[in-house]
């Protein structure tokens, strides 16, 4: 039988992030992107969500590269977490691979992994398959598509994209993208993120427009939170901040980091005299500051956030000053933004936010754009990635409103295995997949039995019943001592605390008449009496631990 090309999403289906694809032919295969996913609510103490590298790790031998289509966290994130499992080499433009190169520092993997840097217009290599290298404008400088030529036929992956024809570094290339449907597509995997948005997502130069009439006669010190990766938005900043005669400091370790990369590679042009320390801002008329902060997104540990709640160490908020949050909210973080936003009314600043002063302009494509994209790649099948449920069904009935027949639409899943022939495809299996808990600096170790406690935990406490036993006969010796932790205030509920000791006295009374020596039946009978009383009093169902002692 011939071999046939498969194509396996490990992450960015299903979901906003994690975003990662193997493409599989024979005995090459490679990987486009490598991204992390953020904990939910109900994610209690997870630090990141990572995609689960099995798979990669069982066909080690197959990996030819890496290819990374841009640098933010939900495309690059991961790359550390695989490459401590699996090397390769990784694919990248200037920018990308100079944020790559930052985590692989962080990690202490940068002598060990290979990176290689292209710009749009590269062909590359890899086993069986060919990597072309296509620009398209985001939401970050060195963004781009590919065109991935395999034995069975050219496959297309936008990455995250918009059409800006006011992009400072040129449009996105539709030019080649319809040389290539004129080619011929085998199948296009498009960005899905705004599909429900109707139109096109406005230029970036809006933000700059609305930058400059929040700092035109602002006489007040001026914070400008955004997105640490948008060097455009950056950059606007401080030709805005330069043209009224400020000075521009950064704060945030994102922040900074970024402004050093896109620094050394020429991606910021910063105005002499405009870019000064932040504790030079301290000795300047405010009228004269612009301070530019991570924390758009509600981050505990911020420079927004600790400058609100005044835990940072050089800045405060005071009355009077002008915070402009130029990003919108990722979706569930809408809370932790409102908080912020509430902390510094409170403290007397004027907040102003994107939803009011078009201070923020998305970096993905809304419906017209996506279906000049569908229009000029004629797809032969189409998968929509880069969202939720209803994103990628509503993605699947735009490509059909633009000519691809319903049958040639696959929607997947995370681990779903699509085989391609030159003329079919079809989902025939699965592969291991799914999420992996980073928590701290354990991978992998916590995972939903932990998670399920976490959250019976945090909604009910826990209470502890400490009893000694003698280890001759298995008489009581002392106790039951009970110890709550979140679920009652103890001076407060003496009566409680009494009725669950004699709860638990009953329970080994019961197992001494029975005689039963067994601790973990003991263990058991304690746990279910107590559970069961308490549910009765109380309504609440704590979790139990039971320690037995043999004395």
């Amino acid at each position: 039988m011939a071999e046939k090309l498969k194509i396996i999403p490990l992450g960015g289906l299903d979901e906003i992030g994690k975003n990662i694809t193997v493409l599989e032919y024979g005995k090459d295969m490679i990987v486009v992107d490598c991204g992390v996913g953020f904990p939910d609510e109900e994610m209690y103490g997870v630090d990141l969500v990572i995609p689960d590298f099995t798979y990669l790790v069982q066909n080690a031998k197959k990996l030819r590269g890496m290819f990374i289509t841009h640098g933010h966290e939900d495309h690059i994130g991961s790359i550390p977490y695989c490459m401590q499992q699996v090397v390769c080499p990784i694919h990248g433009t200037a920018m990308t691979n100079g944020l790559i190169k930052l985590k692989l520092e962080e990690h202490k993997l940068a002598d060990v992994v290979k990176l290689i840097t292209h710009k749009p217009g590269d062909i590359v290599r890899a086993g069986c398959f060919t990597v072309e290298f296509i620009h398209v404008n985001h939401s970050i400088a060195d963004a781009v598509a590919f065109a991935i030529t395999t034995p069975v036929g050219k496959i297309v992956m936008t990455g995250d994209f918009k059409i800006d024809p006011a992009s400072k570094d040129g449009m996105t290339d539709l030019t080649r993208f319809g040389q290539l449907g004129n080619e011929g597509i085998l199948a296009l995997l498009c960005d899905s993120t705004n599909v429900e948005r109707p139109g096109y997502t406005p230029s970036e130069n809006i933000v700059a427009e609305g930058l400059d009439r929040q700092f035109k006669n602002c006489d007040s010190r001026i914070v400008v939170t955004t997105f640490a990766s948008n060097m455009h938005r950056i950059q606007a900043v401080l030709a805005t901040a330069h043209r009224y005669g400020r000075k521009v400091a950064v704060t945030g370790r994102s922040m900074e980091n970024m402004l050093k990369v896109a620094q050394e590679l020429g991606y910021l042009t910063i105005p002499a005299g405009t870019l000064v320390e932040l504790s030079a801002t301290k000795s300047l008329p405010k009228n004269k500051v612009v301070i530019v902060s991570t924390g758009s997104q509600g981050e505990n540990m911020s420079a927004l956030y600790r400058m609100a709640f005044s835990t940072h160490k050089q800045v405060d908020i005071q009355a009077g000053d002008r915070i402009i949050i130029s990003a919108s909210a990722i979706p569930g973080n809408e809370k932790a933004v409102s908080r912020i936003i509430n902390e510094l009314y409170r403290k007397g600043a004027e907040v102003v936010y994107e939803k009011s002063e078009g201070l923020h302009v998305s970096g993905h494509a809304c419906q017209e754009e996506l279906k000049i994209i569908h229009a000029l790649c004629k797809p032969k099948f189409f998968i929509p990635v880069h969202g939720e449920q209803r994103h990628l069904q509503l993605h699947g009935k735009l490509a059909v409103g633009m000519g691809v027949s319903p049958k040639n639409v696959r929607i997947g899943e995370i681990g779903s295995v699509i085989e391609f022939t030159g003329k079919s495809c079809k989902i025939t299996g699965t592969v291991p997949a799914g999420k992996v808990f980073v928590d701290g600096t354990g991978v992998g170790d916590v995972g939903s039995v932990v998670l399920r406690d976490r959250k019976h935990l945090a909604q009910d406490g826990m209470i502890v019943v400490c009893i000694n036993i003698s280890a001759q006969d298995g008489c009581l010796i002392s106790g039951p001592d009970i110890i709550t932790r979140g679920f009652i205030y103890v001076k407060e509920s003496e009566e409680l605390m009494e009725e669950l000791r004699d709860v638990v006295l009953e329970s080994i009374d019961r197992c001494e008449r029975k005689r039963i020596r067994d601790w973990t039946t003991l263990k058991t009978t304690i746990k279910n009496d107590l559970s069961g009383y308490l549910f009765k009093t109380t309504k609440r169902n704590p979790m139990i631990l039971p320690v037995i002692m043999e004395v």
